[in-house]
């Protein structure tokens, strides 16, 4: 289930799924580009997601890992420096957070999820399955 295309080009690196606001071309790609963080491909989850969309501002979304159903979400992998990921795992705002995202080959990286709770005030966009599609 390994994806040889996905490897850390150093052990100074690690891999990060974004699958919104982060992803190239969207408002906060700066802030990836300022952590040293550079695009390595599009991949996609594997079906165990609800994406919301969050009531915040501006919106944002949210993966919601789900024990069973749920849809596959397209999403970016970056590559990031580790000297840089604590400062920029510390900034992200509640409900969001890191854990381990489960792609469609099984392989798990470190990426952007979303705590459970946020899907009761959240649009549910599951079907849309990519945060350029909203």
């Amino acid at each position: 289930m390994n994806n040889p295309a996905l490897t850390v080009s150093n052990q100074e690196n690690t891999l990060l799924a974004v699958c919104g606001l982060h992803m190239r071309g969207l408002p906060l790609e700066k802030q990836m580009l300022a952590r040293g963080a550079f695009f390595i491909t599009e991949a996609v989850t594997a079906a165990k997601y609800q994406f919301v969309k969050l009531a915040t501002v501006p919106p944002k979304p949210g993966m919601i890992k789900q024990h069973t159903g749920g849809a596959a979400v397209h999403l970016e992998i970056w590559e990031m420096p580790l000297i840089a990921f604590g400062a920029f795992v510390a900034s992200i705002p509640a409900p969001l957070g890191m854990g381990k995202v489960e792609l469609q080959d099984g392989l798990e990286v470190p990426g952007f999820i979303c705590e459970g709770y946020a899907a009761l005030n959240s649009e549910d966009i599951s079907v849309l399955g990519s945060w350029r599609k909203v």
